[in-house]
C-alpha cells in the first residue's frame, strides 16, 4: 500500500514538472512571443486593418534590419495613434509612384489604390491635378519644389576677367547703360537750352556740350567729381536726381558682390534651369514617371518644354529608375539631376561634392493618397 502510494506521488510529481517545462519552453519559443497575447488582442480587437503601400526614399522609408523606418513610417504611426486604427506595409510592386500607361492604366502607388491593393498610400507622393482626378489627397505635410543637383566638380569654373559683373542680371546691365546715355542726354539738352550754361552768348560757347555730359556722368557712377560743373539749377537738379541714383546702385553692386565672393556662387554657372538647358557639358534627366517629368511636359514655359524633349528624346539614357541612383550617377558621371529640391538639399548635405542650383520652380507638396 505505501509502495503504491509513493508511485503515484512520483507520477503526479513527473507529470507536473513535465508541464513546468513545456510552459518554460513556451515563453521562449521566438513564435510564441511574436505571436499576441489575449491583452494585446484584445486591445486592438474592432480596430479597422488598412493596407499601406509606400515607396523606398531615403529618408522618408528606409530598410533597417526586417523593418520599414523613417519619416514616413513615423508619421503613420502618429496617425494610427490618434485615428485608433491598424496598419500592415507594403512596398509598391513596380517601384513607381503613379503615372498613366499607354493604355491608360495607372502604375505605381496610384495604381494599387485604384485597384483596391492598398487603401493608402503614405510617401513622398507628389500632389498633382492628374492624380487628384483619381485618388484624394490630404493637406500636404510637406512643402518643396523642382530644383537642380549638381557635382560641384562639374560646375566650378575658374574666375573670369569679367566676374565683377556677376551681382547684376544682364538685363540690368542694359537697363543701367540706357539710364546712363538718357541721362547724359537729358543734361545736354536742358544745357543747350538754359542762358545760365552758355560762356558768352555772342560766340555760341556752351559748357556741356555732348561728350561732356557724358563725362560728368561716368564720373558720377565713380563717385569722382568731373567738370565742367552745372551752373544752371535745371541741370543741377537733374545731376543731384543721378547722383543719388548712383549711390543707391553702388549701395546695391557692393552688397551683393561681397555676398557672391564670401558663398562663392559666382563660381557656379548653372544657377537657372536656363543655364542648364544652354550647356553643353552636362547631361540632364529626372525620375522616369515621376511628377517632375509630367510638370515639365505639361508645361507652357519655352525653357521648360526644351527640357521636356530633351528628356523624352534620350529617355533611355537621361532617366532614371530610382532616387538613390540619380545621387549616385551625379556623383559617378556629368550628370544634373532634376528632382524635389528638400530631398536634393538632404543629398548636398549629406555629399560634400554635391551642390543644389540656386532657382527652384513648381512649388508643391506631399500629401497622404486615399481612394476616392
Amino acid at each position: 500500500m505505501e509502495k503504491g502510494l509513493h508511485f503515484t506521488i512520483c507520477v503526479l510529481t513527473t507529470v507536473l514538472l513535465l508541464r513546468e517545462s513545456s510552459q518554460a519552453g513556451e515563453e521562449k519559443d521566438p513564435e510564441v512571443l511574436a505571436a499576441p497575447k489575449p491583452e494585446s488582442r484584445g486591445a486592438g480587437e474592432g480596430l479597422p486593418t488598412l493596407t499601406v503601400t509606400t515607396i523606398l526614399e531615403d529618408p522618408y522609408v528606409m530598410v533597417r534590419g526586417a523593418e520599414l523606418e523613417g519619416y514616413c513610417m513615423e508619421l503613420l504611426a502618429a496617425l494610427a495613434a490618434m485615428l485608433r486604427f491598424q496598419y500592415r506595409v507594403k512596398v509598391v510592386g513596380d517601384g513607381q509612384y503613379g503615372a498613366v500607361a499607354a493604355g491608360g492604366n495607372w502604375s505605381g502607388m496610384i495604381g494599387e489604390i485604384l485597384r483596391r491593393e492598398a487603401d493608402i498610400a503614405v510617401a513622398p507622393l507628389t500632389v498633382t491635378s492628374a492624380r487628384e482626378e483619381v485618388v484624394s489627397f490630404t493637406t500636404p505635410f510637406l512643402q518643396t519644389g523642382i530644383g537642380i543637383l549638381l557635382r560641384k566638380d562639374t560646375t566650378s569654373q575658374d574666375m573670369s576677367f569679367f566676374h565683377f559683373l556677376s551681382p547684376f542680371s544682364k538685363e540690368t546691365w542694359t537697363a543701367l547703360l540706357f539710364a546712363y546715355l538718357l541721362t547724359c542726354f537729358c543734361l545736354f539738352l536742358v544745357a543747350r537750352l538754359s542762358p545760365c550754361e552758355w560762356n558768352e552768348p555772342k560766340n555760341e560757347e556752351n559748357h556741356f556740350t555732348f561728350l561732356n555730359s557724358l563725362w560728368f556722368g561716368a564720373g558720377a557712377l565713380a563717385l569722382q567729381g568731373a567738370t565742367p560743373r552745372p551752373q544752371a539749377l535745371s541741370v543741377r537738379v537733374i545731376a543731384v536726381v543721378w547722383w543719388l541714383f548712383t549711390l543707391a546702385l553702388l549701395a546695391a553692386y557692393i552688397a551683393n558682390f561681397t555676398a557672391l565672393l564670401s558663398s562663392g556662387s559666382e563660381q557656379l554657372p548653372i544657377q537657372t534651369f536656363e543655364d542648364l538647358v544652354k550647356q553643353r557639358n552636362l547631361e540632364f534627366g529626372t525620375l522616369e514617371g515621376s511628377s517632375t517629368f509630367y510638370y515639365f511636359k505639361n508645361s507652357k514655359n519655352p525653357i521648360h518644354q526644351m527640357i521636356y524633349k530633351y528628356m523624352e528624346k534620350r529617355r533611355e539614357h537621361v532617366l532614371v529608375k530610382t532616387y538613390q541612383e540619380a545621387v549616385q550617377r551625379v556623383m559617378d558621371s556629368n550628370y544634373a539631376f532634376i528632382g524635389e529640391s528638400i530631398s536634393q538639399d538632404l543629398a548636398a548635405a549629406r555629399h560634400c561634392n554635391l551642390i543644389r542650383a540656386p532657382e527652384v520652380i513648381g512649388a508643391r507638396g506631399f500629401g497622404i493618397a486615399t481612394a476616392q
